[in-house]
């Protein structure tokens, strides 16, 4: 049986945080070789990965910059268009307003004029009839006042001009009697 001593002895001989020299060098050279790739291979290729997203994100940023400056360029004449249109449309109201103001005036001058025209057309009329009925209610007048005198003086006044003179003189006598006395 291996004793305590024994076992102390040999391990003496081997420390075990000490590595043995094959060990220590294949763990350099695969150090070396891990180191190697890891700086030759992987580091560029993550380095301009790396600057890719950068250049990406920068990219995005600057673009995204361009894109809110250009909306608020759209969105700055977009309001100046609206604001205009806003104008046009006002002026456009205030020219509908003065045109229907004109309108409603000429529609009212003529429709004075029109009831002018039918007033005096009217009164034209109403004068015509008036005449007309003077003249036949006179025309009457004559006949019966020359039937009466007929009548009254018992001898026929048939002719024609003596009966107009007759009529006509006895009418003056009347409307020259009628006029002193409204006077």
């Amino acid at each position: 049986m291996i004793t305590a001593a024994k076992l102390l002895a040999a391990e003496g001989a081997a420390n075990p945080l000490i590595p043995h020299t094959f060990e220590l060098v294949v763990g350099i050279f695969s150090f070396l070789v891990v180191l190697f790739v890891v700086g030759k291979i992987l580091v560029p290729r993550i380095q301009k990965t790396l600057a890719e997203r950068t250049d990406a994100i920068e990219g995005g940023i600057k673009r995204a910059e361009e894109a809110q400056a250009e909306a608020q360029a759209l969105q700055r004449r977009y309001s100046e268009q609206l604001e205009e249109a806003r104008r046009d449309a006002a002026r456009l109201r205030e020219e509908a307003r003065e045109q229907a103001a004109q309108i409603k005036a000429e529609l009212r001058e003529e429709a004075q004029a029109e009831a002018r025209r039918l007033v005096e057309a009217a009164h034209a009329q109403i004068e015509a009839d008036r005449a007309a009925a003077f003249a036949q209610l006179r025309a009457e007048i004559g006949r019966l006042s020359t039937d009466l005198a007929g009548r009254i003086v018992g001898e026929s006044l048939e002719d024609e001009v003596r009966q107009s003179r007759i009529v006509d003189r006895f009418l003056d006598e009347l409307e020259s009697s009628s006029a002193q006395a409204v006077r």
